[in-house]
């Protein structure tokens, strides 16, 4: 599939360049319930979009609406510039190449190694020889920080340690884009401000397109209001006055509809009593 033959009809070839995902007026319900009324938003080249909602918004519905795992009803999705709901299973598996996935409970083998876990995509595509694989998946747990556990099972790590080895399983394809579900969701907040330390580091180093759902408002802040210091590979508040832009966005859904598509100043501005109870 083409890229021109792909994009939206209400944006030129040129246009699709700074976009990695687009959802136009896409529609979902199961039976008599109505998961997504018309749900329109971008999310560009190298932004992180934080998805809010309360528990059956359909949050996690777009990420497998993105993934192309589920049809929508009505409407269409472009992702990295192909047409996600016109899209042929064996076409899919190509683009979800290009795409990392973080599942909510990190979703690891239980009897394979951090190794094989991580390495689980490569081993099955077949064309990584075996140094460069051992390679790829050093550095990608050295990124996350957990070399040292290349040999071990996941039942001998922490929570956020398999957290953290699920990041590095789903960057070692080196995506363009990753989905994020509830990254941080049952750990305790000094494990969550690690995990969210990752998810500013791969944004700013790599500067990876993300859609992230959680119910962490302080996660997505603190993601809005840092940066990553690669000198001191850390991550760091950004100070008033400085022009570093982190790309990160808020989605607030309710109801089927998004309420709010904006940053980090729409949203503490934000007049809506419902969004002003809901982050509170």
């Amino acid at each position: 599939m083409s890229l021109t033959s792909a994009i939206p009809g209400n944006l030129a070839a040129e246009d699709t360049q700074h976009l990695a995902i687009v959802f136009e007026d896409v529609a979902l319900a199961f039976d008599d319930i109505v998961v997504l009324d018309g749900v329109s938003f971008e999310l560009k080249r190298g932004e992180t979009k934080a998805i809010f909602g309360i528990a059956g918004a359909g949050k996690t519905m777009i990420l497998k609406l993105a993934l192309g795992l589920i049809k929508p009803d009505r409407g269409h999705i472009w992702v990295l510039g192909h047409d996600v709901t016109e899209m042929r299973e064996e076409d899919l598996f190509e683009l979800r190449r290009k795409i990392g996935m973080v599942f909510q409970e990190s979703a690891l083998f239980d009897s394979m190694t951090v190794r094989d876990n991580v390495a689980f995509r490569l081993i099955e595509e077949g064309d990584v020889p075996g140094d460069e694989l051992d390679k790829r998946v050093r550095e990608v747990l050295r990124f996350v920080e957990l070399e040292r556990t290349i040999d071990m099972l996941p039942s001998e790590l922490s929570g956020g340690m398999r957290r953290r080895v699920s990041i590095a399983r789903a960057i070692i394809t080196q995506p363009e884009v990753i989905l994020y579900d509830s990254p941080t969701g049952g750990l305790d907040p000094i494990t969550s401000t690690t995990i969210v330390q990752l998810i500013v580091k791969q944004r700013d180093v790599y500067k990876t397109s993300s859609l992230l759902v959680t119910h962490r408002l302080q996660d997505a802040f603190t993601m809005a209001t840092s940066y990553f210091d690669t000198k001191t590979n850390e991550m760091k508040p950004i100070q008033p006055g400085s022009n570093i832009d982190v790309k990160t966005s808020f989605l607030i859904l309710r109801d089927g509809k998004i309420i709010l598509d904006g940053e980090a100043a729409d949203l503490t501005a934000t007049k809506d009593e419902y969004i002003k109870e809901y982050i509170a």
